[in-house]
């Protein structure tokens, strides 16, 4: 399938544009170091990336945000993070050539992710990406968080197009409702982080292998 309607791609951040797992990880395992627990691998952990605070620390520790110390765990954990945010983060193998193709195509192309704008904005400005992504929508920029579609309609709102000519790409079942209901056609990066889902379950315009696969899709 192809959309050659399409003039700009926007992706979500962790597990789509960046691989932040080793990152996040690393704050973990500093959270896990000052209680005196062992650290965990990060393919234990890696899956549950795209669920942040909340996906880790279950992952890590076993407990829901029900849980009486989960909240100054978070707090810690996000504290910790913030202080090493770009130590192994890198963009996915594929996705700077990526990029650059689409500029070259004069397509553009932003960011749509439920990261809080305190991570996203200093993440994104050390990798080179701020200036030329065309528009960075924070899990703290609308009233609202992906699976709701408002972040994506004001992505599109901010680049001038409707959202019917903006392609999503994202590693997670939130990020195919969130464009659904948006009205986006979207397409889900299995080379992220996927949770404990089947990216070919989600229903989906498309399933990615690779970055350099949305180009076909926009043929």
């Amino acid at each position: 399938m192809t959309h050659r309607s399409i003039r700009a791609v926007l992706f979500d951040l962790d597990g789509t544009l960046a691989d932040t797992a080793p990152d996040l990880a690393g704050a973990l395992n500093r959270l896990l170091a000052e209680r005196g627990q062992a650290p965990v691998p990060l393919a234990q952990t890696r899956p549950y990336t795209s669920s942040g605070a909340r996906g880790l620390i279950g992952a890590g520790l076993g407990i829901g945000p029900d849980h009486p110390e989960y909240e100054a765990l978070k707090m810690r954990f996000l504290d910790l993070y913030a202080e090493n945010i770009l130590v192994d983060t890198k963009l996915f193998p594929g996705m700077e050539a990526l990029l650059g193709e689409l500029e070259k195509r004069q397509l553009r192309w932003g960011i749509v992710t439920n990261k809080a704008a305190r991570f996203t904005d200093p993440l994104i400005t050390a990798m080179g990406l701020a200036r030329r992504s065309s528009c960075t929508v924070s899990g703290d920029t609308t009233a609202h968080i992906k699976p709701h579609p408002e972040p994506l309609l004001h992505a599109a709102r901010q680049i001038g197009l409707e959202p019917t000519v903006c392609l999503y790409v994202g590693d997670d079942l939130r990020d195919i409702q969130a464009a659904r209901a948006a009205g986006m056609p979207v397409l889900a990066a299995a080379f992220g982080y996927l949770g404990d889902s089947d990216p070919r379950d989600w229903q989906a315009d498309g399933v990615i292998n690779h970055p350099s696969e949305i180009l076909n899709f926009l043929a």
